[in-house]
């Protein structure tokens, strides 16, 4: 059995903002996904793609040491292949 709330529009900033009711249970800061069908507005929790944040993790292992950079080094480029000199004229 579906439930019918009311929500009122608002101006936030710049912005229009939607002020959903406590009783759908929502958490403050969740995203959702806001679809329009020929003016019928739907929306749903977003899917979770979130990416970990491991910056933190630094010093938690002492006993791992940093990878050497020597395979970052800027190799040679054979410009003359491109049909053009080194200065890219």
């Amino acid at each position: 059995m579906s439930e019918e709330y009311k929500a009122k529009i608002f101006k936030s900033g710049n912005s229009l903002a939607l002020r959903l009711p406590k009783a759908l249970g929502l958490k403050e800061g969740a995203e959702m996904t806001l679809r329009e069908d020929h003016g019928r507005f739907t929306f749903e929790p977003a899917q979770n793609d979130r990416k970990i944040d491991v910056s933190k993790f630094a010093g938690k292992a002492p006993w791992l040491e940093p990878l050497p950079r020597e395979d970052f080094d800027d190799s040679p480029r054979d410009w003359h292949l491109l049909g053009r000199d080194a200065s890219g004229a």
